[in-house]
Order: C-alpha cells, then sequence, then structure tokens
C-alpha cells in the first residue's frame, strides 16, 4: 500500500507543474493591464509603468514564471495585486465557506442518490423505477446555472422562506447546496441504479436467500456493499467538480468562498491570486482522485496494490 502511496505521489508531480503552467500560460495571454485596470483608465502613463515595475510585471515571462514556481514550492504563491494580501492567506480565509458548501451539496446528493438508486434498482420496471430515471435525467439536463437563479426567485423572492444571498445560518445554505448537488445527485442515483443491477444478478445474492437472509438484507448486507467501488469513485471524482461547480453557484449566491474570490480576482487581473486559487482547486481535485483509490481496499479487501 505504501509502495503504490509513493507512486502515486510522485506521478501528481507532473500533472500540478503541468497545470501550473498552463495557468500561468493562459492567464498572461489574456488581452489587458493589471497595472491599468488598477489605476483606472484615466491614469497617467508613468504612473502604470511605476506600478508595473513595484509589481513585477515588467519582468520578462521567463523569470515570473520561475518565481512562481520556486514560490509554489516554497508553499508561497505571491501576494495578490489588488489587496496586496498573501494568496495562500486569501484563500485559506475563505476555504471555510467552500467546504462546507461543497459537504453540504454532497450530503444532499448523496442523501437523495442512493436511497433513490436502490429503490429503482429493486422495483426494477416498475413505476418507481420510472420516477426515479425521469427524476435523474431531469436533474443531469438541468445546469446549475440556471437551477440557482430559479431557486432564488422562488423560494427567497416570491415565497420568501429562505434568503437569497450570503452565508451566517444554515437557510443560507440551502438553495446553493441543493442548486450544487441536485446535478451530482442525479448522476449518483443512476450509478448507484446501474452497480446494483449488476450485483443483484450475482449467484451470491441467490445464495444469501437461501441461507435465510431477508430481502432487505441480501440487497443491503451484500449486494449494495460490492457495488460502491464504482459509485465511490464517481463520489471522489465529482467533488473536484463540486469545487468547480461552486464558482458559479458562489456567484449567484453570493457565498464567500474560492470560488466567488477565483471570478473576483480574473475581473481584477489579479495574477497571483487567480493562479493560486485555480492551483488549490487542482491539488484538491488529485487528492480526491488519491483517496478514492485508497477508499477502494477498504470496501473491497481482494484488492491489492502491490
Amino acid at each position: 500500500m505504501l509502495r503504490y502511496l509513493f507512486r502515486r505521489l510522485a506521478l501528481t508531480i507532473p500533472v500540478l507543474l503541468g497545470v501550473a503552467t498552463l495557468v500561468f500560460a493562459l492567464i498572461h495571454l489574456i488581452p489587458g493591464d493589471p497595472a491599468q485596470a488598477m489605476l483606472g483608465e484615466t491614469a497617467a502613463e508613468q504612473d502604470v509603468q511605476a506600478l508595473r515595475e513595484r509589481l513585477g510585471l515588467d519582468r520578462p515571462l521567463l523569470e515570473q514564471y520561475g518565481r512562481f514556481l520556486q514560490g509554489a514550492v516554497r508553499g508561497d504563491l505571491g501576494v495578490s495585486l489588488r489587496t496586496s494580501e498573501p494568496v495562500s492567506q486569501a484563500i485559506l480565509t475563505r476555504l471555510p465557506a467552500t467546504l462546507e458548501l461543497a459537504a453540504a451539496a454532497m450530503l444532499v446528493a448523496i442523501g437523495v442518490a442512493i436511497p433513490l438508486g436502490i429503490v429503482a434498482a429493486v422495483g426494477r420496471g416498475t413505476a418507481v423505477d420510472r420516477i426515479a430515471t425521469t427524476l435523474s435525467l431531469t436533474g443531469i439536463s438541468i445546469p446549475n446555472f440556471w437551477l440557482g437563479p430559479l431557486l432564488a426567485i422562488v423560494f427567497a423572492v416570491e415565497l420568501g422562506w429562505l434568503p437569497v444571498s450570503g452565508r451566517g445560518t444554515l437557510a443560507h445554505l440551502v438553495l446553493p447546496a441543493i442548486s450544487l448537488g441536485a446535478a451530482l445527485a442525479a448522476i449518483l442515483a443512476r450509478m448507484t441504479r446501474a452497480s446494483l443491477l449488476e450485483e443483484l444478478r450475482e449467484p451470491y445474492v441467490q445464495a444469501a436467500r437461501a441461507r435465510g437472509a431477508s430481502r432487505t438484507r441480501a440487497v443491503l448486507r451484500h449486494a449494495f456493499r460490492n457495488s460502491l467501488i464504482p459509485v465511490v469513485t464517481l463520489i471522489g471524482l465529482q467533488f473536484g467538480a463540486v469545487l468547480t461547480g461552486a464558482v458559479i453557484t458562489e456567484t449567484i449566491f453570493a457565498w464567500p468562498g474560492i470560488g466567488r474570490l477565483l471570478i473576483q480576482s480574473i475581473g481584477f487581473r489579479d495574477y497571483p491570486l487567480v493562479q493560486g486559487c485555480i492551483l488549490f482547486i487542482a491539488v484538491t481535485y488529485v487528492g480526491m482522485n488519491l483517496l478514492t483509490d485508497l477508499m477502494y481496499g477498504v470496501l473491497d479487501p481482494r484488492i491489492r496494490y502491490e
């Protein structure tokens, strides 16, 4: 297991290096001048040039890239061009809000998808199965950038049941979590149904019934546990997608997380902050993939990584 872990950690190095390089290149290819954006269109040319020199933006791109990589290795992602706050500190300040929203969205998705997938698989071909399939297809078809405003209009503006934006109470979390978790719930429900259907056809399920196990026990204790590997894989992979989707959701509901920070940084052309946010999301995505692989051994002891 340790050998596999070290091998996977070594493979993440070129991935993160590629992400860092791509982000650096793209952000510097976007037209516009951060110094001009900070000072305004009416600023004098000498003031803009002085600010560029102070921020190091007049240096060659290769030199800026080298400094960025050296700092990233040490955990120093630079300083925000707009607020002069360390990038790592800005990300850590917004991290609790993003984790709170991501965890709530995952709870919504898992809490809806797993029971729905189990019921649909056990009742295959029945009205319950058709309703579950229709709901999952609907959830996949609705993008969160449309669902979010719709939920806000109905439940916040028209009915006044929930706050429309901000963070502070559990009520503020409801609409963003549903908006972010709906599509994931639909995907998980379909995966749970398909995986469980395959396991229900296996002889060991019938053997469990023959030994006197109830239908519920045979489904949940035997078939469902063996069907979890593809479901866990999808959950792990989609967690990165949840962080990416949080960029849109946090913007819609003014949620003070990393996604909203990223959008604001792009608007101000704050190079270090944009690079830091995207690099953090990439590291989280890679880390979740590794954790998902390690979970296989917990769910199925037959799996050996050596």
